[in-house]
C-alpha cells in the first residue's frame, strides 16, 4: 500500500459527510428541522401543533404565538445525542406587535465538533506527525422568522420565513430558504392545529471546496466526486387535535393528537404508501394547579425486524416534566431513547422560558 493510500484513509471520516451530503434523498434533507424544540413538546411525543402557546410556537406553529401573555417572552433550550457527540441548540424571543399580533425570532443549530481532519497527519515524506492533525466542525443552523396574527376569537393564523445554513469544515456549505403556514382554532376544552411545513418546497444550493487529496479518495473509494448542486426539501403537513380535561380542582390532563403526512413517497412510519405516508404520535400532559406537570408520549411508529427474522412494530416513549413559577419562568425537562432499547442512548433536554412585562408608565 503506497503512501498515498494510506494518507487517503485517513479522512475517511470526511468521505463520510461529504458523500452522505451528496447522495442525500430529497425526503429526508434539512432533517435536523424536524427533531422537534422545547422539552415540553419532546416530552409529549411532538404532540404539539394545535396546543402550544409560547415563544416555540415560532418552531411548532406560528398561529400559536397570539397565546404568548406577556410583551416578550424568551426560549432557550440545549440538548445532546448520540452519548454527547451531537449538540442540539435553540434560543428565540418572540414580542407582542399589538393586540393581535406578535413577531418571533428562532435559532436553531445541530452539530458535531472537534472532528479530526487528518489530511495532513503524513508528511511528504511518509513520516506520521500528530502535530499536524487539526479538527473542523459539522453544522445545521436555522434561522426562523416568526408572524402570527389573530383574525377573530379562537382562530389565530401565522407564517415562517426559514433562512438555513449548513457547512461541514471548509469542504462544503449550503444556503437555503422556506416558508411555513400555520393556524389554530380553539373552542372550549377542544383544540385543533394545522402545519404547513416547507409549502413551496425549501431549495438547498450547495458548493463544495474539495482539495485534490480528497478527490483521489472519491476516486480510489469507487464515489463520484461531489459537484456543485441543488437539495429540495418537500412539503409536510401537520394536523392536530387536542382535548383539556379538567379532573379535580386542582388536577387537569390535556391529551394531543398530531398526524405527520408526508408526500415524498414511502417512509417507514405506521402508515406507509406511495407518494404519501402518515405518521401519528400522541402525548398526554397532566398539570397540578397549572405549575406542576408530568408529561409522557408515544411516537416513531416503525416496521423492523427482530433477530429471529419476525416483523415486529416498534414505538419510542418519552417523558417529562415541568415547573411554571409565577408566571414568569418555566423550567422543563424531557428524557427521550433516540435507539433501540439495547443501546440506550437516552437525551436529556432541559429548556427554559422566561416572560418579560413591560412596565406601564405612571401617569402624571
Amino acid at each position: 500500500m503506497n503512501i498515498m493510500i494510506k494518507k487517503n484513509i485517513t479522512f475517511c471520516i470526511i468521505l463520510l459527510f461529504t458523500s452522505s451530503i451528496f447522495a442525500q434523498a430529497p425526503k429526508y434533507s434539512n432533517e435536523f428541522l424536524s427533531i422537534g424544540i422545547g422539552a415540553r413538546a419532546i416530552a409529549m411525543s411532538n404532540s404539539n401543533v394545535s396546543i402550544v402557546d409560547d415563544v416555540t410556537a415560532g418552531y411548532w406553529n406560528p398561529a400559536g404565538l397570539n397565546q404568548i401573555n406577556s410583551n416578550i417572552q424568551v426560549g432557550l433550550m440545549h440538548s445532546e445525542y448520540f452519548a454527547g457527540i451531537a449538540k442540539y441548540d435553540y434560543g428565540a424571543i418572540a414580542a407582542r406587535i399589538d393586540e393581535k399580533s406578535v413577531a418571533a425570532f428562532s435559532f436553531i443549530r445541530f452539530g458535531v465538533d472537534d472532528i479530526p481532519n487528518t489530511t495532513d497527519l503524513i508528511d511528504a515524506e511518509g513520516n506520521i506527525d500528530y502535530d499536524r492533525i487539526t479538527t473542523f466542525s459539522s453544522a445545521d443552523y436555522g434561522f426562523i422568522f416568526s408572524y402570527g396574527r389573530t383574525l377573530k376569537k379562537g382562530l389565530n393564523v401565522g407564517v415562517n420565513a426559514k433562512i438555513i445554513y449548513r457547512q461541514i469544515g471548509d469542504f462544503a456549505r449550503s444556503w437555503g430558504f422556506g416558508l411555513d403556514a400555520g393556524l389554530q382554532y380553539n373552542t372550549g376544552n377542544w383544540f385543533f392545529g394545522a402545519m404547513a411545513r416547507d409549502i413551496t418546497s425549501t431549495f438547498n444550493a450547495w458548493s463544495f471546496s474539495l482539495s485534490d487529496d480528497m478527490k483521489n479518495v472519491f476516486t480510489l473509494t469507487g464515489n463520484e466526486i461531489p459537484s456543485n448542486s441543488l437539495e429540495i426539501t418537500l412539503p409536510k403537513l401537520i394536523l392536530s387535535s387536542a382535548r383539556k380535561f379538567k379532573l379535580t380542582p386542582n388536577f387537569s390532563a390535556l391529551a394531543d393528537l398530531d398526524v405527520d403526512v408526508t408526500f415524498d413517497g414511502m417512509r417507514n412510519v405506521l402508515i406507509s404508501s406511495a407518494p404519501i405516508s402518515i405518521d401519528p404520535h400522541i402525548g398526554i400532559e397532566i398539570s397540578y394547579k397549572n405549575i406542576i406537570f408530568l408529561r409522557g408520549g408515544v411516537g416513531n411508529i416503525q416496521n423492523e425486524t427482530d433477530i429471529n427474522g419476525k416483523k415486529i412494530k416498534t414505538f419510542q416513549p418519552n417523558m417529562g416534566i415541568g415547573l411554571k413559577i409565577k408566571n414568569s419562568i418555566s423550567i422543563d425537562y424531557a428524557l427521550t431513547n433516540i435507539g433501540d432499547e439495547s443501546i440506550a442512548l437516552y437525551s436529556n433536554i432541559f429548556s427554559i422560558k422566561f416572560n418579560i412585562n413591560k412596565k406601564e408608565k405612571n401617569s402624571k
